[in-house]
């Protein structure tokens, strides 16, 4: 399948690692240009010297921000418009997972966390927006399975994911005909935290095969796996494609069978 991304711009927000550089990886790949952001300079320059060696030095663009800077997401429109001219794939990806019960949860906690969830995805949307429609684009969001399936050790995090599902369907509907909206609903995949964790497991002698196999077993997922970022990429740039250019409101779980709703 041609995902037609030949002389496309996509713009990959939280890029320099896990889903998020997969993504980046997957899309240039496939033809794009990439812009991507994130809060660490450091590791976003080193990822991209590696990219620009293995893609091109003009087919990468990064810029060190945080998606909740407003002006700074701004500007960073603006450097992609300057530098590429336009945009037609937006992955809004950056925002972890916050683990705490709902007696543990502070109000402080409560109002980071859906400030993180809601404004990762609004501010990127508003500043790419007039790109998106001028090229009749698409937005591609990364959210969790909790945003349907929540768990009681993630109560802060399941409501905020919730809440971005409905923002996005909103999205759907307002920006269409011009600007399709999908997202991925994300199982256990094997980065970001569950890596850490990995590294944090109290008996060093398991493997990450096994300690893996086990946190799958346990978890109840019917692939017997974690997911890989890699799978997830995959899914994010199907989305964005002209493949998909029937779809929009969606979300496509990659969770290994792991939901439970209808």
């Amino acid at each position: 399948m041609n995902l037609g991304y030949e002389n496309a711009v996509a713009v990959v927000t939280g890029g320099s690692s896990g889903i998020g550089l997969a993504t980046v990886r997957v899309l240039l790949r496939n033809g794009a240009r990439v812009a991507l952001c994130a809060r660490n300079a450091d590791r976003l320059n080193d990822v991209a010297s590696v990219l620009r060696r293995d893609h091109g030095e003009d087919r990468v663009l990064t810029r060190a921000l945080s998606v909740l800077d407003a002006p700074a997401v701004g500007d960073f429109a603006e450097d992609v418009k300057a530098h590429y001219g336009r945009c037609d794939l937006l992955v809004n990806n950056a925002g972890q997972g916050r683990v705490s019960t709902f007696a543990e949860t502070s109000d402080e906690d409560w109002r980071a966390e859906y400030d993180l969830k809601l404004f990762s995805q609004i501010y990127p949307a508003r500043a790419f927006l007039p790109m998106l429609r001028e090229s009749r684009g698409a937005i591609v969001a990364v959210n969790s399975l909790l945003a349907y399936q929540p768990e009681p050790h993630m109560v802060c995090t399941s409501s905020a994911r919730a809440g971005v599902q409905n923002l996005l369907k909103s999205l759907s509907v307002e920006m269409a005909p011009d600007v399709r909206v999908n997202s991925v609903l994300l199982g256990l995949i094997g980065s970001g935290q569950w890596t850490r964790r990995f590294a944090e497991r109290e008996d060093k002698s398991v493997s990450r095969e096994e300690w893996y196999g086990d946190l799958a077993r346990r978890k109840g997922i019917p692939l017997g796996r974690l997911g890989d970022a890699e799978e997830a990429a995959n899914a994010v740039a199907f989305l964005g494609s002209r493949a998909a250019s029937y779809i929009t409101g969606a979300q496509l779980e990659v969770s290994g069978g792991l939901s439970r709703h209808i």
